[in-house]
């Protein structure tokens, strides 16, 4: 009787170790994620006046680095596709429809491909010069891939600025993301349009900072509460 008594305690202490260690665990992912959200809070007020290339900063088919996001970055390429992107919402709330176009990306193998925003849908035409021929050298912001489809995916529009939606349509290796074009610049001089700015994208780790630092408290206090409460009932017993 003895030592079943004693594998039964050896058991229990197992056990609130067991539960305590999970739960200390969750209060440490916890404040990953509140770090997280901090980086990222504090990244998005830093204007970062370096033009990086897109090739330093993105690869194709891999996802985006959140960190990467709002970065200024150089690129040059041919348009090969141009869509219609309907129900764009620019930075001061403006809803307007956007020209799009896929920009085969010079100097990235396997031949590779990313989404341009270049600015109004009803400024379309005032560059009748620009062909598939035509070299642009682009300077833009990068911006991660919208998750809600704003019109209906069919031939010359785009849903959503996602270049998954596109697969299929260009023998290319795509980037996550897309580009929003502040210049454009061929061999006969920059290309001169009303450029838009996207909306500033929203961290994608939920929450804020000081609720993760809540939860991070719980957490911890419920392991606390673990480990306490045998000695508790052996008090009370006593």
């Amino acid at each position: 009787m003895k030592t079943r008594s004693i594998i039964k305690k050896f058991l229990q202490a197992l056990g609130v170790i067991a539960i305590a260690l999970v739960l200390v665990g969750l209060g440490n992912w916890q404040l990953d994620r509140a770090g997280f959200v901090k980086e990222l809070n504090a990244a998005a007020k830093v204007n970062d006046p370096k033009v990086y290339l897109l090739s330093d900063l993105a690869a194709p088919t891999v996802a985006l680095d959140s960190r990467k996001v709002n970065k200024q970055v150089a690129v040059s390429g041919f348009y090969i596709a141009n869509f219609k992107a309907p129900l764009q919402s620019d930075k001061d709330g403006v809803v307007s429809d956007w020209e799009v176009a896929l920009m085969q990306v010079d100097g990235v193998n396997p031949l590779s491909g990313i989404l341009v925003v270049r600015g109004l849908w009803s400024d379309r035409l005032l560059n009748p010069e620009v062909a598939m021929s035509t070299r642009i050298e682009l300077v833009g912001t990068l911006q991660p891939h919208q998750n809600d489809d704003r019109a209906d995916n069919v031939p010359g529009v785009i849903s959503r600025l996602d270049s998954s939606v596109i697969v299929g349509q260009a023998d290319l290796q795509l980037f996550d993301g897309f580009i929003v074009a502040q210049s454009e610049v061929t061999s006969s001089g920059e290309l001169i349009r009303t450029r838009v700015i996207a909306e500033v994208p929203v961290s994608r780790v939920a929450g804020y900072y000081w609720q993760h630092i809540s939860y991070v408290a719980i957490w911890w206090l419920m392991a606390a509460i673990v480990i306490y409460l045998p000695f508790y009932r052996r008090r009370i017993a006593s």
